[in-house]
Parts: C-alpha cells; structure tokens; sequence
C-alpha cells in the first residue's frame, strides 16, 4: 500500500500540495483505522494514528487532516517574492493546530492576499475536524489532538533546522525537507499551487499597506461567501482569482450569469464592491436562441455598485438566491437604471449594453 504512496510521490513532476504528513484510511480486522504516513529519511513509513468502528466516520476526519497538514507545511517552504523581496513567509499559524485560542489570529492577519486565505482555508479545516470528531468517543479525540501536536511540534523541529540549523532532536520521526516534497498521490489544493499564488501576488503589485490590508479584508469576504454557498459545490459557480470575483451560472438561466466582485487592489478596475448581470452572446449569430453554444462571449447588461462593503451573508444570501431561482437573472436583466434588482436591495447604477 505505501510503496504506491512513494511512486506517486515520485510520479508527480509538479506537485499541488507539500505536505509534512498525508493520512489515509485502511479497513483491519472490522476497524477502520486512520494512518498518518511520513516520510523518514528516504522511506515512506506509517504509524496509526486511531481506529474507528466505519469509514464513513474515518473519512471526513481523514480530509481535514490532509487539508491541515498541507495548509500548515506549504507556506514554511516557500520564498516570499513579492515585488523585489525575498523573505519568509510567517509561521504563526502552526500555533492554531494545537492552540484553539490561537485561531481567532487565522482570521486577522494582513501580511498578503495569499498567505492570509491560506490562514483562513486552515481556520476551516480546523472546524471542519472538529465537527468530524465530535460524535466520537473520547479516546478518538485524545489520538485527534494528539497527533496534531506530534505534527507542530515536528514541524517546529524540521523549520528550525531549515532555516537556523538546529539538530532536529533524535526522536524525531518525521522529516522534512523543502527541496523534497511530500506529495499527496491524490491530487492537491489549487491554492497551493505556484499559479494561484503568483496571481494572488499580481494583485499586490504597487499597493500601499492599507489598500493591502483592505484586500485582505475584502478577499477573506469572498471566500467566505463563497464557502456558505451551498450551490457552489454543485457546478453553479466558482471563484476567479483575477478579479476577485464569485462567478454564477446555474443551469436554466438563459444563457444569464452574476458576478459578485470586490475592488480592483491594483485601482486599474473598479474601486467599490459591484454586483453585474452579464448573459453569454454565441460567437456564431446562427447559434443564437440554441440551448448549447460552440463558443460564446460575455455580455454585460447591467452593474449594481454597492454604496458599502456587504456582509459574507449578504452576498451568501444573493447567490443562494440566484441557485434556487435561476429565472430571475433574466428578470433583473430587464431592470431600468435607479430601480432595485427585484426581491433585493440592488440598485442598478449603470446599464452597460443593450441584451440583443
């Protein structure tokens, strides 16, 4: 079973995640046991973290694990390159896997767009586990907390050999090197990946502290938003990291999409919170009024600036709305300059083109 583990590892020439310890499940005698695999000098080893009496409870506690070991491993290796800098990235979010007071900080920060949705992924994956280990007994808990203070405690170790050339102590189990990764076989986290990192970084290049601690703000909204949106899972939206922006096309919409976006950073685009009605136009004209088009382009039809910074719920509640009732995007396309959006408190600002 782990030999695989080491030929994925190996397979992998551009990996997603880095990760310090990858968990997986594995059925034993009528049990469910949660194994933490790692690597120890050149090998792939495993130790058993817990058992449990179904995989189905084992796998939502499997998930979280993965996704905070990478959230937590990624940013100790990685350089810091925005503009002409080259630094560490901060390493006071470790104290949150052990530390629950110390998860309010995961929310707070302003060091740089990505780094601090990094803190925020961890903050959820970190409720996520505890939602996942709350019906389980106590003795299940105890091993949970438990080796997330093995995981803290051995990353401290290997980061202060990488970066102070500290000895890591000889009982320690599991390396770590930042040239070496340890990869998840199935796959990774598309925020840990170079690309959006550098596109997050895009977003910083030339802005004062204050317009970046506004984007902080402002990008820890979103993705909250987005997180309480239900229908994001089911392929009705994503999230742009170019803009920022959350993106809306549920099925049934005529062809009619919403984005919901924040500020440009940059002050190249728009400066204020904005909601807009777009609809695809076919490339082809002879394509126009089918239910499927070979290629399309987005249309703007109308843009609602908002006159405050909306609440997560907010913005939430508009998307959740668009989901359950994808007609009304063709009825709020339809809304003359200075009315509100129908059901909501919308005002349309701007009509940008006309829909034909």
């Amino acid at each position: 079973m782990f030999s695989s583990v080491a030929a994925g590892m190996s397979a992998l020439q551009r990996p997603k995640g880095v990760c310090m310890t990858i968990y997986c499940q594995h059925a034993n005698r009528g049990k469910t046991q949660i194994l933490a695999v790692y690597r120890r000098a050149d090998d792939a080893v495993s130790s058993t973290v817990t058992s449990l009496g179904s995989a189905g409870l084992a796998a939502p506690i499997v998930e979280a694990l993965n996704r905070i070991s990478a959230l937590a491993t990624v940013p100790l290796g990685l350089w810091d390159e925005r503009g002409r800098r080259v630094a560490h990235y901060p390493t006071e979010h470790l104290a949150a896997l052990t530390d629950r007071a110390a998860r309010a900080g995961l929310l707070s920060g302003s060091h740089s767009l990505w780094y601090e949705w990094v803190c925020w992924d961890l903050h959820q994956a970190l409720a996520d586990l505890d939602k996942a280990v709350a019906a389980a007994p106590a003795p299940i808990r105890i091993a949970i907390e438990a080796e997330l203070e093995m995981e803290e405690r051995e990353l401290r170790d290997a980061l202060a050999e990488y970066s102070e050339a500290v000895p890591v102590p000889e009982e320690n189990q599991r390396s770590w090197d930042s040239g070496f990764p340890f990869v998840p076989y199935s796959g990774g986290m598309h925020l840990l990946t170079r690309e959006a990192r550098k596109e997050l970084d895009r977003l910083e290049e030339g802005i004062t502290r204050e317009k970046r601690e506004a984007a902080v703000s402002d990008l820890r909204l979103l993705v909250t938003a987005f997180d309480q949106w239900s229908a994001a899972q089911a392929d009705d939206g994503m999230f742009s990291l170019e803009f920022p922006e959350i993106f809306a096309e549920p099925y049934d919409a005529d062809h009619h999409f919403l984005t919901v976006s924040a500020p440009d950073p940059g002050g190249e685009g728009m400066d204020a919170w904005h909601v807009d009605v777009c609809r695809w136009v076919p490339d082809d004209p002879q394509e126009k009024g089918e239910e499927e088009y070979s290629s399309a382009t987005g249309k703007h039809l109308l843009r609602c600036v908002l006159p405050a910074t909306p609440s997560a719920e907010d913005v939430a509640q508009l998307l959740s709305r668009v989901s359950a009732e994808p007609v009304v995007l063709t009825e709020w396309a339809q809304t003359t300059v200075g009315s509100p959006l129908k059901g909501t408190s919308l005002i349309v600002t701007s009509c940008l083109a006309d829909e034909s």
